[in-house]
């Protein structure tokens, strides 16, 4: 009789020592469900800004599509638009200074960006929600448009006023962007300019047939000025 109460009360011991455990695992399985609800909040969350920056980039394309020519190439990349000019319709041959006849194609690159919903979306009731989640996440739209110059492997001359393709292509570069934010109004902080000289061409002249003809056409597509209208998120410093 001794031993059996004894292993009942053993039995029951251990029984109310163990009832923690099953408290423990019902808490971790409620904290669990909440990190994975939250994930998929926040992913809901950042798949509807996704969508809002495509749908604004896309109507600024098809506004920027409407003044496409022989000399102007509009293509909508992942992050934003591509605008692609010949350098020949802009500058002439080894200088940065703009053509007055390129100013008007210029001018309406500039009025186009200015006026699009992309860099106005704060005065639309209908963003609000949009611009609320971008807040809540600590993010803020950050909208930049981009020059890059190009030029073709031929070196600089010798007594030119350019050290190199770089320095040429840097210069063309700065003076696109200060041209468009000047006319268009647009603030100088959503702009940046940069050269990339003969180092990214969209033609490598290695692999073309070796006759002029081939050769001054491979040049005159690596003689380029690409604009890039491009839309991201990034932190904003006031919250940190």
């Amino acid at each position: 009789m001794l031993f059996k109460y004894s292993g009942q009360i053993t039995h029951e011991a251990r029984a109310k020592n163990a009832s923690w455990a099953i408290t423990y695992a019902d808490l971790i399985t409620l904290l669990l469900t909440f990190f994975v609800l939250l994930l998929v909040i926040l992913n809901e969350e950042e798949k509807h800004i996704d969508r809002v920056i495509n749908k604004l980039l896309n109507e600024t394309y098809l506004e920027l599509k409407k003044i496409e020519s022989n000399y102007l190439k509009v293509t909508r990349e992942t992050n934003g638009v591509k605008l692609t000019v010949s350098s020949g319709r802009l500058f002439n041959s080894l200088e940065a200074s703009v053509l007055q006849s390129a100013l008007p194609l210029l001018d309406q690159i500039g009025a186009i960006i200015r006026v699009s919903k992309l860099l106005h979306v704060n005065e639309d009731p209908k963003y609000n929600k949009f611009l609320k989640t971008i807040i809540k996440l600590g993010k803020e739209l950050n909208v930049e448009i981009r020059c890059e110059g190009h030029t073709d492997n031929d070196p600089v001359p010798e007594k030119s006023k350019f050290e190199n393709n770089w320095d040429l292509s840097t210069a063309r570069a700065l003076n696109i962007v200060q041209y468009i934010s000047n006319k268009s109004k647009i603030p100088e902080k959503q702009f940046s300019a940069m050269g990339y000289g003969e180092f990214r061409p969209v033609v490598n002249i290695d692999t073309v047939d070796k006759t002029l003809v081939a050769i001054n056409n491979a040049n005159a597509k690596n003689r380029r000025v690409e604009i890039y209208l491009d839309a991201f998120l990034k932190t904003n410093i006031l919250t940190k």
